[in-house]
């Protein structure tokens, strides 16, 4: 099996088209300001006058389509602020949750660009030892281990400037089939875990002269919610309540901290293994490596985020003024709270892969 989870299954030559490939086509042709204003420069090459009809279309359009992008810029500016200065050579990179899919990833792009990289993870990463990134085995629903593992890549590796909350798990039964410890551990893993390592590396970051970026992995589930996710969207709403206001009191508190909140929708990772997407038109699964590529980017550059992928997660939240009758039918249609029916998850998947000769399967914590 791949390491970042099942193939992604195709049923025809069009199955990887999708409303995100178009909108990504169009954003770097058709709405780019600068193929915008190819066309009056070409109409010009032409000997058309200025007054043509062509020409002031082309025209106007170009200079509609220059003034949103100018608009995005001064938007983007005013919500996250200045860039931090980032060197990889100096930063210390802690990622929960790192030892398998979009944290191991992550984990493997930074160790290879010569960043330092401590993983916290219960399990043993997937593809063993990787350059550049250092395992520590740590239960981060327990705030006693995560202040000790702290102190140790304190000592080992020096002080943490960037810390990326991305464990997370999976359990998959509705509410009435939850028992108490199940509902305690999806929490505690899923929510609880960011106040412990928060509260266990900012201090740092906060002392720190260069500042530092905090990332939170939170999901649309959270807003949406989903049947059978009861747990694991009430998390994930309240990951994303932390974070927007945390972002907050940082700004005002300590501006030289960069905040990231990514909220994805189906990753292609083994922790929503079995999980099909009703429309891979309109809900394609989200691969990891697109989402490690826009938080990579997002750090490097230094600068706050918000990152939603894939195309409308980064409209979800407009699902909520909805009526609520709308807001039925678009479930329906959407086939949100039937996807989970066949799910498998990391633990169904890992039995699977021992009946084969593979390993006992393990729960494991990441996306």
């Amino acid at each position: 099996m791949p390491p970042y989870g099942p193939p992604t299954q195709r049923d025809s030559w069009f199955a990887p088209l999708s409303i995100d490939l178009l909108v990504k086509v169009l954003k770097t042709s058709f709405f780019h300001p600068f193929i915008a204003w190819i066309i009056p420069l070409c109409f010009r090459a032409q000997n058309m006058h200025w007054d043509a009809p062509p020409m002031l279309v082309s025209i106007a359009w170009a200079s509609i389509i220059s003034l949103s992008w100018i608009a995005m810029a001064i938007n983007n500016r005013i919500a996250f602020g200045l860039p931090r200065e980032v060197d990889l050579s100096e930063e210390v990179i802690v990622i929960t949750g790192g030892a398998s899919g979009l944290g191991l990833l992550i984990a493997e792009v930074y160790g290879m660009r010569g960043a330092t990289v401590a993983v916290l993870d219960v399990a043993e990463m997937e593809n063993g030892e990787a350059r550049g990134v250092t395992y520590y085995k740590c239960d981060v629903t327990d705030k006693d281990q995560v202040a000790r593992v702290a102190a140790e890549i304190e000592r080992d590796l020096g002080t943490p400037t960037i810390l990326i909350n991305n464990a997370a798990i999976v359990i998959g039964k509705p509410l009435l089939e939850l028992s108490f410890t199940e509902v305690e551990k999806s929490l505690s893993t899923n929510l609880l875990s960011h106040f412990y390592t928060l509260k266990t590396f900012l201090p740092a970051m906060a002392r720190s002269e260069g500042g530092g970026t905090v990332v939170t992995v939170s999901s649309v589930i959270g807003t949406v919610g989903a049947a059978r996710l009861a747990d694991y969207a009430a998390a994930k709403a309240g990951v994303s309540a932390l974070h927007r206001s945390l972002a907050a009191e940082l700004r005002a508190s300590h501006p030289n901290i960069r905040t990231v909140l990514v909220t994805p929708g189906q990753l292609s990772t083994p922790l929503f293994h079995g999980v099909r997407t009703p429309s891979r038109f309109l809900a394609p699964v989200v691969e990891p490596v697109d989402v490690a590529k826009e938080v990579i980017a997002a750090i490097d550059s230094g600068r706050s985020a918000a990152i939603a992928m894939p195309l409308y997660a980064r409209w979800i939240d407009w699902y909520s003024v909805l009526p609520v009758g709308l807001q039925t039918i678009a479930r329906r249609l959407a086939g949100v709270d039937t996807a989970m029916k066949t799910f498998v998850g990391r633990a169904g998947s890992k039995e699977k892969e021992a009946k084969r000769g593979g390993k006992e399967g393990v729960l494991i914590q990441g996306f």
